[in-house]
């Protein structure tokens, strides 16, 4: 099934998860700033905002938005960081060819309008970091001084009313204007919230689960965590097998973590291995979550993954001791061999002194 089939039949299921009676169908999606000003080679982070009417009450649910800019503009990034969506069909895209930036997430239990001095509720759906053009590419020359970001019309926001009704929607685009020439310093807003940026990402939890409508009933996992500050920016998972339990694998610096999203089906399906995902904010910033399935579901017992994590442990402070040792061994042949080279020199000063 492909992401437009996905987005085509979840979202309106997704819309009709939690039943609010309304009794008006407007909502707005608007980019603030509306305006501003970019001079070669800065950016500004522009936010996709939802607004409802909440003198009304009413409650939307889901969004379906499609944005396009043009040809004169640079998306460089984006967070979903501060977004009051918590599920995602898909996250925020570029598509440069296109010329297009799709989305489609949604909040279950509806969003009603913003709650004055609650910080935590805001209508934020995605940041976009846009750059002007620098004198390095290719139509930096060009005549165009005005950019846009605007709202294509196959953009839907549905109403929290039970049956995923889609809102009759007022869109509003937003303005850059564009100097041709450099500014007295670079403007990089986004850099520096990035560079700022030293916490790391939420703590999650990972759920082992298995397929019950597919003839292979295959295990998988699900995960999910936010970070307030940047944003996610990829997931990655490692497997560590029993045979390297206590190793401290996936600490070392070429760990074979691969880049996944959730859900993610197990490459070993006994779960005779320790699941790790990594969450990694755009700064860089990690939190590593971990699974040990349950003896029950394992073909290998408790008992062994202990004697096998010993048994890891044991070989690694046996390599270790003998690292040691034998430094000491070749430390102390040096020394024996430099004593019988003093002597060896001693004797022949002796031999010449006698004659």
């Amino acid at each position: 099934m492909n992401l437009t089939m996905i987005r085509f039949l979840y979202l309106p299921v997704l819309a009709t998860l939690f039943f609010l009676p309304l009794f008006t169908q407007a909502a707005s999606l608007y980019i603030d700033p509306p305006k501003s000003t970019l001079f070669r080679g800065d950016s500004v982070t522009l936010s996709v905002r939802v607004d409802t009417d909440e003198a009304a009450g009413e409650c939307i649910n889901a969004v379906d938005g499609i944005l396009t800019y043009s040809s004169n503009l640079q998306p460089v990034d984006i967070s979903i960081g501060k977004s009051i969506f918590n599920i995602w069909v898909e996250q925020p895209t570029i598509n440069t060819e296109n010329r297009t930036i799709t989305f489609a997430g949604g909040i279950p239990n509806g969003y009603c309008g913003r709650v004055d001095g609650d910080p935590r509720l805001t209508n934020v759906l995605a940041e976009i970091v846009f750059r002007s053009p620098s004198f390095s590419v290719a139509n930096a020359n060009s005549d165009e001084t005005i950019g846009t970001v605007s709202f294509a019309d196959a953009t839907t926001v549905y109403l929290n009313d039970g049956r995923g009704t889609a809102a009759t929607l007022q869109t509003f685009p937003a303005q850059i204007n564009l100097e041709k020439g450099a500014g007295p310093a670079q403007l990089n807003t986004w850099k520096q919230e990035v560079d700022a940026d030293n916490v790391p990402p939420e703590e999650f939890s990972i759920s082992l689960q298995k397929e019950e409508n597919t003839p292979s009933q295959k295990y998988f996992i699900v995960f999910n965590t936010s970070d307030k500050q940047t944003g996610i920016d990829q997931y990655q998972v490692m497997e560590e097998p029993l045979s390297q339990f206590g190793s401290f694998q996936w600490g070392r610096a070429d760990a074979p973590w691969v880049t996944e999203r959730s859900p993610y089906i197990l490459k070993d399906q006994s779960l005779n291995s320790i699941i790790r995902v990594k969450a990694i904010d755009k700064a860089g910033n990690e939190y590593i979550a971990s699974l040990i399935p349950d003896d029950s579901l394992r073909t290998v017992s408790g008992l062994t993954i202990a004697l096998y994590a010993l048994g890891a442990s044991l070989i690694a402070l046996l390599t270790v001791a003998g690292f040691f040792i034998t430094r000491f061994i070749k430390k102390r042949a040096a020394q024996r061999k430099n004593i019988a080279k003093d002597t060896q020199a001693d004797n022949n000063d002796a031999d010449t002194d006698y004659e």
